[in-house]
Order: structure tokens, then sequence, then C-alpha cells
């Protein structure tokens, strides 16, 4: 799988960089039929959320699968938006299995 991370008004941190590429290649071992994998962190002002957005884009056969989170820290919305897509990607191996 290959894996494009952006940091949008922020700067680039290579531990971050790790976590993540870690993150999805084990994602990617239970999931071979993952192609690419598109990940934007950026940070808002916002005072209703939390501030630190892990955006995730994962290009697989079908629709692409999206999801995002807003957490306190960075780990923490990597590893919920992860959570959210290997839900997506159960639903679409179930799809697969079926047909």
């Amino acid at each position: 799988m290959t894996i494009n991370i952006q940091y949008v008004h922020m700067a680039t941190s290579e531990a971050m960089n790790a976590y993540v590429e870690k993150k999805l290649n084990k994602l990617a071992k239970k999931y071979e039929w993952v192609i690419h994998a598109n990940v934007h962190f950026l940070h808002e002002n916002d005072p209703k959320g939390k501030g630190k957005i892990c955006k995730m884009e994962l290009s697989a056969p079908g629709p692409r699968l999206f999801a995002a989170s807003d957490e306190d820290n960075y780990e923490d919305a990597v590893k919920k938006t992860i959570k959210d897509l290997e839900k997506q990607l159960k639903k679409r191996k179930e799809i697969f299995k079926t047909q």
C-alpha cells in the first residue's frame, strides 16, 4: 500500500509519520486489497471541537473509504480514524464474500 501523509498549516513530524505508517501497514496486512492511503493532519482553533484533526481516505475496489476524527491529540485521532476505517473495510469484505 502506498501512503501519502500531508500536514496542513503545521510542521511535519517524522515520529507521527512512523506511527501512521505502522498502523496503516498493520491494516494493509489484514486487508491486502487496499491500494493507497491519503492522510491529512490539521489543527483548528475551534472552541467547540478538540482541534487535532486526522482525515484518512483509502483507495480500494469499489468506492473510496473515508474517515475523520477530531481529538485532543493526534495519536488518539489516528486510532479513532483507523478504527472507523476498519469497520468500513469489514463491511466491504462481507460484500466481497457474498459476490
